[in-house]
């Protein structure tokens, strides 16, 4: 794609450093890695760059579009996490509000010590759960594909997931899903570590219970809605099958192999349980729109979705003593750089050091990424967004941080 250069200089930006950017995801689609990818860069009030490459579906030849729908997977937790948040603007909830005075089945939580499912020692929680715990990661649940403790396994055991297509298919509906956690005893006691988990699921079920609505009708309602954003939902509706991306991963002989083909995914259809942690699909259009809201401290277009001073306090760090990830991380989590120099607010990550994460960025910029891929990340400091799509699965946050870091270096690179 041909770099506009009225668009970089009106945000700012090299467009020299920009067509940079292009030819590094060409690397990647050239060499087979890559199917295809969408970068999209705001900055300053404009859309600085807009970059379309490779294949939507490399097996039947369909390119990459402006408005090809990706599987965002857990940048659907940002969205969750806003609409949460909206309720406490209403004065419904606080975000210290015990998680058992919303799900009552909750209410004697234990923490595991030893055993294997369903046979398990447990002693007390030290305090109970509460939302903040959930919106922060920070509450003792666990994912299943973790596959590092006998609590996760036990989640797998119960068919416990977190996203269509992403293992757990026994729990037939959300409220059955809260009922087998409840029968699950966490990895530690809420507060006294970070663990990323089903706790945002937990954040969309408690939308559904404080609303009175459910999840997709919610979000449409008071955020899709008033963002305009036209193509996000928990799946693709028949008129915009053409547009879904195939899923991708890596193959064992090396370079990519589908894993979720577009005109057979599970995303065609309505699914049995509306994840809040991972269920969403989008555009790079409408994600773009959801992030400049959240860089215009919660308004767009004269739409006011959150308060700003709530914005902000979802945009500090909350994990306990005002450690780091990797410094909270529990031995139940994912290790690795991605979790370096990093805080976690109500509902995405938040840079505190850049010299300690090693990586271009901002002190107080604010991020999250998919299980495909995906990213994005909002920069006030420098009045900038970026969204990041692409489709290759991946559940190590390692190579997706890998791939946001080379990002992040060219884009910060171009800055004027």
């Amino acid at each position: 794609m041909t770099v506009s250069l009225s668009r970089a200089e009106a945000g700012a930006l090299s467009a020299r450093n920009l067509a940079y950017l292009d030819d590094h995801l060409q690397r990647y689609i050239d060499a087979g890695k890559l199917a295809g990818t969408i970068a999209a860069i705001y900055r300053n009030g404009h859309l600085a760059h807009w970059s379309v490459q490779g294949q939507a579906d490399r097996e039947n030849g369909v390119p990459m579009r402006d408005d090809t729908i990706f599987r965002i997977y857990s940048m659907t937790k940002p969205i969750a996490s806003v609409a949460l948040m909206q309720l406490y603007e209403r004065g419904l909830m606080q975000i210290d509000d015990p998680v058992e005075r919303y799900i009552p089945s909750w209410k004697n939580l234990q923490v595991y010590q030893s055993g294997v499912y369903p046979n398990f020692q447990t002693t007390p929680c030290i305090r109970p759960m509460t939302v903040r715990d959930l919106l922060s990661h920070q509450s003792g649940l666990t994912y299943g594909f973790m596959m590092r403790t006998n609590v996760d396994a036990a989640y797998r055991a119960a068919g416990i997931g977190g996203a269509p297509g992403v293992g757990g298919d026994g729990c037939a509906t959300l409220q059955e899903m809260i009922d087998r956690l409840a029968e699950i005893p966490l990895e530690f006691s809420p507060g006294t570590a970070w663990n990323y988990s089903n706790s945002t699921d937990v954040v969309g079920y408690l939308v559904e219970v404080i609303s009175g609505q459910r999840l997709d009708t919610y979000l449409q309602e008071h955020i899709f809605g008033p963002l305009g954003m036209v193509d996000t939902g928990f799946w693709v509706r028949p008129e915009q099958a053409d547009r879904l991306a195939t899923n991708y991963r890596a193959a064992p002989s090396g370079g990519i192999e589908v894993t979720d083909a577009a005109a057979t995914s599970v995303y065609l259809k309505e699914p049995p349980i509306l994840f809040g942690g991972g269920g969403l699909v989008s555009t790079p259009s409408d994600y773009l729109r959801f992030s400049r809201m959240l860089l215009g401290r919660g308004q767009l277009d004269g739409v006011r979705v959150l308060g700003p001073k709530t914005l902000e306090l979802m945009t500090r760090n909350h994990i306990t003593g005002g450690k780091s990830i990797a410094a909270a991380t529990s031995a139940s989590s994912f290790q690795g750089g991605a979790y370096e120099g990093n805080g976690f607010g109500l509902g995405f990550a938040v840079a505190l050091d850049t010299a300690d994460g090693q990586i271009s960025s901002s002190p107080g910029e604010h991020n999250w990424s998919g299980a495909a891929s995906t990213h994005f990340w909002v920069d006030p400091a420098e009045d900038l967004t970026v969204v990041f799509m692409t489709q290759y699965m991946s559940l190590s946050p390692q190579t997706r941080y890998n791939l946001a870091r080379e990002l992040r270096a060219i884009v910060y690179g171009a800055l004027d």
